[in-house]
């Protein structure tokens, strides 16, 4: 299973960066990873016109988008579309940060959980 994890390089600037989690076979109950400590879990709708300038994540979170789709914009411009189902990992708490918004003029869910 696969993820995109948000982080501030060495001169603050933000980076994409894919990464995998680690499944292991469990049998009938299917494939897992290994268990993370999370320390709360959000539930988010954001509006139709959602658009946010540059901003850091606010803390070190997961975020699992349910439905539509999103633009996010890193510091040097570089921009990827994420799309429902999608898993991001968002760790760029200081540095120059990242813009977001939706590609869709429509309410879009998401699920955030703080590590």
């Amino acid at each position: 299973m696969n993820y995109t994890r948000i982080y501030t390089d060495s001169n603050g600037d933000s980076q994409f960066e894919k990464k995998e989690i680690a499944l292991s076979d469990h049998g009938e109950v299917g494939f897992l990873s290994e268990k993370l400590s999370v320390s709360s879990i959000q539930f988010r709708e954001n509006t139709a016109n959602y658009a946010w300038d540059f901003h850091n994540a606010p803390a070190k979170q997961f975020i699992i988008l349910l439905d539509g789709e999103i633009e996010i914009t890193n510091s040097l411009g570089d921009k990827r579309i994420f799309h429902a189902g999608d898993i991001l990992f968002v760790e760029d708490t200081d540095g120059k940060g990242h813009k977001s918004k939706n590609i869709h003029n429509q309410i879009r869910k998401s699920i955030f959980i703080q590590l």
